[in-house]
């Protein structure tokens, strides 16, 4: 066998710029802030009803679309935070992660050659996703250092082949969180043009500044047509478990619910179990504290950043920050990434796993969703660049 014999799409998927940082850094036995692993501790709630649940005997098979009490709850939450009204029995699909809904939704909507517009510097993966299912990415550039974006921008992309726009808000790896003016010119352009909008909402509650989440799906018009992707993941510091979710009317949400339960069959079952009593028990406060905490890191490592002169694009929400890295040896993000791992022992992505064009070689990627200790040993490192 020879790798001829590899499905053609393979060939433009490339192996994460993320993980393959991660692989460097435990070579490297360095600090990392690559990946947004999150190792945070978990609410003891969660776990402890997780914990409940398996020894209650639910380790079985869920309904593919997620367990009712799970269901209900992220219904409760979408009501009460988003300000989206679902049915639980129909609209919401429990999934593998956020990831895994995304892609489900991209199975389920999208057919090759169909164009999907979304705003860079991207998420990495929504641009694997949309590349297996043989979708065409279209870019619109975002301006640094507040990510400003040119409504014009992404009128003339539009072709008809586009079929979606994909909202990241807040934002992976820019921080970008949308204002309502701008969700709002968004909603205008998916019902002039008939479009699906995807919303990746999974940082929703990480808010900076006294920002507010706006879910585009409650605006005017938008439920039948957004896809809402939200999970907690990051909320709850379980990266590892997979628990995330789309949101979307009946027939868009039986077509995701289909691929779901294809490549799924359902998210962990216990695990879900132990995300539905964190949604249910644990307060408001919980919420508000979760941000305050991140901004603080935020900051702290952002006036590090700076300090060393590697000036960052302050973000608005969610636990990454893009640096400018220009002034570091090497002429590409990659070796400049590695020049850091190799004289400070800090990993982070090289930009160029965030955009199309060359200004990606000038930011590298952090992650700040680490515990105080390793915040104060990252501040440490880059004060060591100065």
């Amino acid at each position: 066998m020879t790798t001829r014999n590899i499905n053609q799409r393979m060939a433009t998927l490339a192996h994460s710029e993320i993980r393959a940082m991660t692989q460097a850094c435990v070579q490297a036995k360095g600090l990392n802030m690559a990946q947004g692993v999150c190792d945070t501790p978990v609410p003891p709630v969660v776990i402890q009803a997780a914990e409940q649940a398996m020894e209650r005997g639910k380790n079985v098979y869920s309904r593919f679309d997620g367990l009712p009490e799970l269901r209900q709850a992220i219904a409760r939450k979408l009501a009460q935070y988003n300000g989206i009204a679902a049915d639980p029995e129909t609209d919401i699909t429990v999934s593998a992660g956020a990831t895994g809904a995304f892609h489900c939704a991209c199975l389920a909507l999208l057919s090759p050659g169909d164009e999907v517009i979304l705003f860079e510097p991207y998420y990495q993966y929504h641009i694997s996703a949309l590349l297996a299912v043989e979708a065409v990415p279209v870019t619109v550039k975002m301006l640094a250092p507040d990510w400003t974006l040119s409504v014009g921008d992404v009128e003339r992309t539009i072709t008809p082949r586009t079929k979606a726009i994909i909202v990241n808000s807040p934002g992976n790896p820019s921080g970008k969180v949308f204002s309502r003016q701008e969700l709002e010119s968004m909603a205008t352009i998916a019902q002039q043009y008939d479009l699906f909008v995807f919303t990746d909402e999974i940082y929703e509650y990480f808010l900076y500044d006294g920002r507010t989440h706006t879910s585009l799906a409650s605006l005017p018009g938008m439920a039948e047509r957004t896809i809402t992707i939200g999970g907690y993941s990051k909320t709850f510091s379980i990266t590892g478990w997979r628990i995330g979710y789309t949101v979307a009317v009946g027939q868009w949400a039986q077509a995701i619910g289909a691929m779901n339960d294809l490549l799924y069959v359902c998210a962990p079952t216990p695990l879900q179990a132990g995300v539905a009593v964190g949604i249910q028990e644990l307060p408001d406060l919980f919420y508000r504290d979760l941000a305050r905490d991140y901004q603080e890191k935020r900051d702290r490592f952002c006036r590090a950043l700076a300090q060393a002169g590697l000036t960052p694009s302050i973000p608005q929400g969610a636990y990454y920050v893009l640096a400018d890295v220009s002034r570091l040896p090497g002429t590409t993000g990659k070796e400049r990434a590695m020049f850091l791992l190799e004289t400070i022992g800090l990993a982070g992505v090289p930009g160029e796993a965030f955009f199309s064009g060359p200004e990606g070689r000038q930011f590298i990627r952090f992650s700040y969703a680490k515990i105080d200790a390793d915040i104060d040993d990252a501040c440490r490192r880059v004060a060591r660049l100065g």
